[in-house]
């Protein structure tokens, strides 16, 4: 008995030896706040280590995991799941919501440039990088992706797509994500993130780009090779809100896993996600107080 458990000791040790080392904390922030590092199961409260986390991620066939697009942590963090991820078993494919279908053939000729030994000078011509996204930190996410035998696929709409939403705005079909408390939400998120500033006559378009966008993330995990991986925004990712919910309306939510980075003192509830991994808060910052009159 002894020496099996000295066996399985020693197996763990090994996995554990196998991970890549977690980036240090960019944000200098908060970083004595009680939550920080915490990886939290969501649905007991117990807290994960890196490695149990990895474990419940790696058996799962879809994982979506939330940011804040501005926070370096989570970018970084990112980065070491897709390293940590790939350890543990094959990657499928990749899948960014910074990326949009027209630039697909740039990526994949991207891919194959530098598998050919002939890496693009110019990475964000070549990709058509759009400038919303700061490359600065999205940047070594991609370009490792890029390094990868697995494809990197665009899960976001392209802009003729959305300029078509606001002139005639789609029927979306699912029960799960047309609830009226899911709409509700949603239309109180767009109108907080536009610091209450929108007519009332732009939400409904506004919520259909929104929820358009969900729905092709989800097409697009459906279509994507096994284990696919998703990273985008934090509302996108939400059970309760995005993502999984079109997959359940699209007969396609089993045994999928999402995780949610969040700043420490910004719990995630159970019904929005799987697991939380707590970060330093960022500076707090005013975005529309250059707006107010």
């Amino acid at each position: 008995m002894r020496r099996a458990l000295l066996l399985v000791v020693a197996l763990l040790s090994a996995c554990q030896a196998t991970l890549p080392a977690l980036p240090a904390w960019q944000s200098p922030g908060g970083l004595q706040h009680a939550e920080l590092g915490q990886i939290v199961e969501l649905r007991t409260g117990a807290q994960l280590t890196p490695a149990q986390l990895l474990e419940r991620l790696a058996a799962a066939p879809k994982v979506l995991v939330g940011e804040r697009h501005d926070n370096p942590d989570h970018h970084a963090l990112q980065l070491w799941l897709l390293r940590a991820l790939a350890a543990q078993r094959p990657q499928g494919s990749l899948l960014l919501e910074m990326l949009t279908p027209d630039q697909q053939v740039k990526v994949d000729q991207a891919r194959a440039a530098i598998a050919a030994g002939q890496a693009p000078q110019d990475m964000l011509d070549a990709l058509a990088w759009q400038p919303g996204w700061a490359w600065s930190l999205y940047g070594p996410l991609v370009q490792h992706a890029l390094r990868q035998p697995y494809p990197l696929l665009a899960a976001n709409l392209e802009q003729r797509e959305i300029m078509q939403i606001y002139t005639q705005v789609p029927q979306l079909e699912g029960e799960a994500s047309t609830a009226q408390p899911v709409r509700e939400a949603l239309f109180k998120q767009i109108r907080q993130s536009h610091c209450d500033l929108l007519p009332e006559s732009q939400l409904p378009a506004m919520l259909a780009v929104q929820q358009q966008r969900d729905r092709r993330m989800a097409e697009a995990l459906i279509a994507a090779p096994a284990p696919s991986l998703l990273f985008a925004g934090a509302f996108h990712v939400r059970r309760d809100l995005g993502v999984p919910l079109h997959l359940q309306d699209l007969h396609a939510d089993q045994s999928l896993q999402v995780l949610i980075l969040s700043e420490a003192g910004s719990a995630v509830s159970a019904t929005s996600a799987d697991y939380a991994w707590y970060t330093p808060p960022r500076p707090e910052q005013d975005h529309c107080a250059k707006l107010r009159p």
